[in-house]
């Protein structure tokens, strides 16, 4: 047995199967995989990893599986499959996923690769366990695999403590031992039991706060999307194909980009935290329908647009368009008088909370600081943005802002 010191979760014991993956090339690499990517230009004391998050993962599975009753080979293949569960994540996690997904088809918990052969395949079978279910259970497949990715799974309860931990901001705070010990399964849906309610409307508002605060604050979605440009610049260079480079660490991947010179520029800029400005800020109410669903290619078009209004290169120019807001914890589901029920029928918090993910959407349109007023002037153009009351936030230098607006 190998006991782990963790910031979170104190004491980590990992036996089994689990002590054996530790020591695997896949699951060391996730050392060099950072958990919240650019978030790190915000809250300098993020710098915690994919590994230590998976670590904890594999801490709330095995306390689950000791209050669900479940053991030995079913119980192991879900140990394996929670510290395996990122072991597909690309350099910086969730940053370039979607950019890399259209050059793969694939997102990070499509690992089949990784555990079909190689070292982990032969500690998985080694003790007895087929890769094709591990891999199964990772992406969510079958009863048990709904511990490990879903609604309530504990990938969930550990990086909200972890990442609030890390970033230091309070909204984070769960009673994950609550939550791991009133799980329950009923007709092959893990629910939470009678009387927790209020334990799954806490999952879901540390997730609201969390968002704005944390994983969608705008000098995070700036580095976010100038990072992927460099990325999306030195792939269509031919500096890396993308298979190899869902495979690199953060450090491999920032070497490449100051090394590819379509990419260098923007290397620097984040290496030196130069980072573009907000031009537009603007709330979902004030931007025409169409624009909600721009695809990249589309976005791309908008930017040469914009580009073409403020009489700058289009390389200058970065259109942000995030995905219209959800709440994939508002199904979660709850044992009420002995009846299963999601949690969005039950609480009368979730429709407050999707009405407060609506108003802060924001669309952003960014650039450097001194091209940021001529491209502001662009985008309300190009983009047709509705200017009525507050609805465009105008955030350009020398201009007026709240100053909560700044965290």
């Amino acid at each position: 047995m190998t006991t782990i010191k963790d910031s979170v979760h104190d004491h980590i014991e990992i036996d089994g199967v689990a002590s054996a993956l530790l020591e695997t090339p896949p699951v060391q690499r996730l050392r060099r995989i950072s958990q919240l990517g650019t978030a790190v230009l915000v809250y300098p004391s993020a710098n915690h990893t994919r590994f230590e998050h998976s670590l904890g993962v594999y801490h709330l599975a095995d306390r689950a599986l000791g209050h669900l009753g479940i053991e030995g080979r079913q119980a192991e293949r879900v140990r394996a499959s929670a510290l395996l569960h990122d072991i597909g994540h690309s350099p910086y996690s969730h940053n370039i996923e979607e950019l890399l997904y259209r050059h793969t088809g694939k997102y990070h918990d499509q690992v089949d690769e990784l555990i079909d052969s190689g070292p982990v395949a032969r500690v998985l079978t080694e003790h007895g366990l087929d890769p094709d279910r591990v891999a199964g259970l990772i992406a969510g497949e079958g009863e048990l695999g709904q511990l490990v990715s879903g609604e309530l799974d504990v990938d969930r309860m550990d990086y909200l403590v972890r990442d609030a931990h890390h970033t230091g901001v309070p909204y984070g705070t769960i009673d994950h031992g609550r939550l791991v010990r009133e799980l329950r399964f009923v007709d092959g849906s893990l629910v939470l039991d009678e009387g927790n309610v209020q334990s799954a409307e806490s999952l879901l508002l540390a997730r609201a706060l969390m968002n704005p605060t944390v994983y969608e604050h705008h000098v995070s979605r700036i580095a976010k999307v100038m990072l992927r440009r460099g990325v999306e610049r030195a792939l269509d260079a031919g500096a890396v194909d993308p298979e190899t480079l869902r495979r690199m660490d953060d450090y491999a991947l920032r070497t490449m980009l100051r090394e590819c010179p379509e990419s260098e520029t923007i290397a620097h800029r984040l290496d030196n935290r130069n980072l573009y400005k907000r031009a537009v800020w603007a709330e979902i109410e004030a931007v025409p329908e169409e624009l909600l669903t721009a695809d990249h290619e589309r976005q791309h078009e908008l930017e040469a647009e914009i580009a073409d209004e403020a009489n700058v290169d289009p390389a200058d120019v970065i259109v942000d368009i995030p995905a219209e807001p959800a709440m994939a914890e508002s199904t979660s589901r709850v044992l009420v008088n002995g009846e299963v029920r999601p949690l969005e029928e039950q609480s009368t918090l979730v429709s407050a909370l999707r009405a407060a993910q609506r108003d802060q959407w924001r669309l952003g349109v960014y650039a450097a600081a001194d091209k940021s007023d001529r491209v502001g002037d662009g985008a309300v153009r190009a983009l047709g943005l509705d200017l009525d009351g507050t609805r465009v936030r105008d955030v350009r230098p020398g201009r007026h802002v709240p100053l909560d607006e700044f965290n």
